[in-house]
C-alpha cells in the first residue's frame, strides 16, 4: 500500500454513498489520493435532495438506520445527532447503551444547520381505500378490514405455508408464499411488486426477498406487535434486534439525504481528495491484466481526459462498466453484462394545501404521520407515496402546506418515461382523488424527477451473474462496490459498507474479495462482527 508521503491513485468512478464513503476511508486510512468522477453534477447519487422552490424531495427515501455501529457513528461523525427533548435520553443499539448526543447539548435543528434528527418511522398500505398496517399485524383493526371470510382464507393459507413450505425456492413467488402464505401473497404482496418490477414474482429471483425482507414474517411481526403492546420494545435507534422493516426510529438530515453526501464532499475535498463533477467514465484500460487508466468524457465540452489509477473503485452501472473495458471483456461476459435490466423511476412532487386523509385526534384532524404510503390498489399506477413533511419539517418551505411525492416505477423510454411532465402532473392528481387522498383542488404546484437505472432487476441474465462477478473479480485493482457497482439492490449503509470493506483489504493486504460480496447477505452484517476493531 502506498505512503502518505508517495500516494497513488485511486480512480472512484461516482459520487454516490459507496463511492464517496470510498473517498474517505482512503484520505482516513491509506496512502492513496482519491479522485472521484461524477458524471452530474450533484452528490449522493439516488440519495440525493432536490431543492424545488424550496421544497426538498428524497428520491425514494433514505432513512438513515443501520445495524452496524460502523455505520451509525460515521454518519454521525459529520452530522451530530439533534438535541433531545429529555437531557437524561441515552441512544441504545447493538445491545449497548450509549450517549451518542449528549441529550441537551447537541444541536438545536432551528438554528443549527449541519444536524441530524431523530425521527418516527411509519409506514402504512393503502388498499380497498383504507389503511393497513405495514408489516401486517393480526390486530381486530386489520381483521375488521379484511373481513371474516378473507381472513380466515389467509389464516389457513398461512398455516398451510408452515406445514408444507415451498422446497428450493426458485423465484420470489415461492419466497413470499413460504413466509405469508399465498393469500396474504396475494392481497399484499402480489400487485405491488409487480407494480415495482414490471414483470411476473415467478420471474424475479428469490433472492431479492432475501435481501429485502430477510428474517421478516408472519410469526415475528406478530411477536413485535405483542412485544410493542406491552412496552417491550427497544428505545434505541439502531435497534439490532429489530428487522429493517420493523424498525420504528430512524436518522435524518435536517435537508433531506443530499445534505450529508454534500457535507462529506465538502470534508473530502478539505482533505485534499479531488471530485470532477460533469466527468461520464467512457474508458477502463487494463493492461497485464490491471486497471492502469480510465478515460473520462467531460460532459459540457466533450472533451477526453485520462486518468492514471493504481486502483479503480466502480459504483457506475455494471451493463456500463463492462461496455467501457479497453480491451473488451470476453464475449461471455459481455453477453451477461449487455443482459442485465434496470428499473427505472419517476417522482411526482405536489404541494397541496392539505390531503383528506387525516389523523383523527381528540384536537381535530391533523397531517397523518406516515413516511412512506405504499398504495396497492389495483386501479392506479402509482406505487408509492411520499409526505416529506413526515421526514423533516424543513424538507417543507412553507408548514402550512403539504409536500408529497408520488413514485411511479417504469423503464426507460417507456409511455411513462416519456409523458411530458405536465401529463405525469396530471395523472399524479387525477390518480390521487380518484383513491381518496386529495382534491385536485388543493394542489398548489408540481414537478417531475426522472432517474435512470434506479433499481438492479434480478431477472434478465440476472442468473448468469456468478460467471460475470467471477471475471470482473478476477481483476485484482478493480473493486465493484455500491447498489449498481454490484447489481445488488443495496440500501444505503450496505453501499458504505462495501466501499469500508475494500478498504479494510487494502489496509490489511488481502486480495480475496469475498467479504465484500457478503454484505447484505445475511441477516446480519458480517462486519458487525468485527465491528470494534
Amino acid at each position: 500500500m502506498p505512503s502518505s508521503s508517495n500516494p497513488q491513485r485511486a480512480v472512484i468512478l461516482g459520487a454516490g454513498p459507496a463511492g464517496l464513503t470510498a473517498a474517505w476511508e482512503l484520505l482516513e486510512r491509506t496512502g492513496y489520493h482519491p479522485i472521484v468522477l461524477e458524471k452530474s453534477t450533484y452528490m449522493g447519487g439516488i440519495a440525493r435532495t432536490v431543492n424545488y422552490k424550496g421544497n426538498r424531495i428524497d428520491i425514494g427515501g433514505h432513512r438513515f438506520f443501520s445495524k452496524s455501529d460502523r455505520v451509525m457513528a460515521w454518519w454521525q461523525r459529520f452530522m451530530p445527532l439533534q438535541a433531545l427533548a429529555d437531557p437524561t435520553q441515552r441512544i441504545t443499539y447493538q445491545r449497548q447503551s450509549r450517549e451518542i448526543a449528549a441529550g441537551a447539548q447537541g444541536p438545536d435543528p432551528e438554528v443549527t444547520e449541519r444536524v441530524m434528527l431523530l425521527r418516527s418511522r411509519r409506514s402504512r398500505i393503502y388498499y380497498l381505500r383504507r389503511f393497513f398496517d405495514y408489516p401486517i399485524n393480526l390486530s381486530l383493526d386489520t381483521l375488521s378490514k379484511l373481513g371474516l371470510l378473507r381472513t380466515i382464507r389467509i389464516g389457513l393459507s398461512y398455516l398451510r405455508a408452515v406445514a408444507l413450505p415451498i422446497r428450493n425456492e426458485k423465484n420470489l413467488e415461492e419466497f413470499f408464499i413460504n413466509r405469508f402464505g399465498r393469500e396474504l401473497y396475494a392481497t399484499f404482496f402480489r400487485d405491488y411488486t409487480e407494480k415495482v418490477w414490471g414483470v411476473p414474482c415467478q420471474e424475479i429471483s428469490a433472492e431479492w426477498g432475501a435481501q429485502r425482507v430477510k428474517g421478516l414474517s408472519i410469526s415475528k411481526a406478530i411477536w413485535h406487535f405483542v412485544k410493542t403492546a406491552f412496552g417491550a420494545r427497544r428505545g434505541g435507534i439502531a435497534q439490532k434486534g429489530t428487522e429493517t422493516s420493523l424498525i420504528e426510529q430512524f436518522l435524518y438530515p435536517k435537508l433531506g439525504p443530499g445534505q450529508m453526501w454534500d457535507t462529506v464532499a465538502a470534508e473530502i475535498r478539505a482533505r485534499g481528495g479531488e471530485i470532477l463533477t460533469q466527468m461520464e467514465a467512457v474508458k477502463v484500460h487494463i493492461e497485464d491484466g490491471k486497471v492502469v487508466a480510465v478515460d473520462a468524457r467531460d460532459v459540457k465540452t466533450g472533451e477526453i481526459r485520462r486518468f492514471p489509477a493504481s486502483i479503480a473503485f466502480s459504483t457506475m452501472p455494471i451493463r456500463e462498466l463492462v461496455g467501457a473495458l479497453e480491451p473488451g471483456a470476453p464475449a461471455e461476459v459481455r453477453e451477461i453484462a449487455a443482459g442485465l435490466v434496470y428499473r427505472d423511476f419517476v417522482t411526482v412532487g405536489l404541494l397541496l394545501r392539505g390531503l383528506k386523509i387525516a389523523e383523527d385526534k381528540e384536537q381535530g384532524t391533523k397531517l397523518v404521520k406516515d413516511n412512506w404510503i405504499y398504495i396497492q390498489e389495483p386501479d392506479v399506477q402509482v406505487g408509492r407515496l411520499q409526505i416529506f413533511n413526515n421526514w423533516s419539517p424543513f424538507m417543507v418551505a412553507d408548514p402550512s402546506t403539504v409536500w408529497i411525492g408520488l413514485e411511479y416505477f417504469c423503464n426507460e423510454g417507456d409511455a411513462l418515461w416519456t409523458k411530458p411532465d405536465a401529463e405525469m402532473i396530471a395523472l399524479g392528481k387525477a390518480e390521487l382523488e380518484r383513491i381518496g387522498i386529495i382534491d385536485q383542488e388543493a394542489v398548489l404546484d408540481g414537478v417531475v424527477i426522472r432517474v435512470e437505472k434506479t433499481y438492479p432487476a434480478y431477472f434478465g441474465t440476472f442468473p448468469r451473474f456468478p460467471e460475470l462477478r467471477s471475471w470482473l473479480d478476477s481483476v485484482p485493482n478493480l473493486f465493484l462496490i455500491g447498489r449498481n457497482g454490484m447489481h445488488r439492490y443495496n440500501n444505503q449503509d450496505h453501499s458504505m459498507l462495501t466501499a469500508m470493506t475494500v478498504v479494510d483489504n487494502l489496509v490489511a493486504g488481502r486480495l480475496d474479495k469475498s467479504n465484500i460480496w457478503d454484505v447484505n447477505t445475511e441477516e446480519e452484517y458480517h462486519e458487525e462482527k468485527s465491528s470494534d476493531r
